[in-house]
């Protein structure tokens, strides 16, 4: 993990423009490398956020992150975050995310100290819903949606929580 630069906005639209990739977090797919870069400095930019790059190339390959109280799609309390994450498609089903994911929770628990993380995924992606099980989410049995997601705001989500 490291922080977005400038420079990573034409690696971020490479990936962030396959339309299988966005809807699945709640974004369109990026139409060019100039929304890729303004998207590092306005979203991606933020202290909770991180791309996730290969090991091998340094390359940026994905973003995993927190939203805080106020800032989350859900509601959330004051020593709590919501999470979030991506990994382009050729990188599916390597264990990127998974291993991402226990990297941020460590972060918030041991840097942010939050004492809960919520998560949520779109009902069809069941590779994100196993990723949170995998690093300890359970269920909340809550579905909801998010209105404030750029795509697909009035698809159900499922809420996931893990207690710090």
């Amino acid at each position: 993990m490291r922080r977005w630069q400038e420079a990573d906005a034409e690696a971020l639209y490479k990936y962030a423009s396959d339309p299988e990739v966005g809807p699945r977090a709640g974004w369109p797919p990026h139409q060019s490398v100039e929304e890729s870069l303004e998207t590092i400095r306005t979203i991606f930019g933020g202290d909770g956020m991180w791309a996730i790059v290969l090991k091998q190339t340094a390359e940026p390959i994905g973003c995993i992150g927190y939203l805080p109280k106020g800032q989350s799609n859900i509601e959330v309390g004051t020593a709590e975050a919501e999470i979030g994450y991506w990994v382009a498609r050729p990188y599916w089903n390597q264990g990127i995310c998974t291993e991402s994911l226990r990297w941020l929770v460590s972060y918030c628990r041991d840097v942010m100290h939050f004492t809960t993380l919520w998560a949520d995924y779109f009902l069809d992606n069941l590779a994100s819903s196993r990723v949170m099980e995998k690093c300890g989410f359970a269920d909340t049995g809550i579905e909801t949606t998010c209105p404030t997601l750029m795509e697909g705001s009035d698809k159900p989500t499922r809420v996931k929580k893990l207690s710090l």
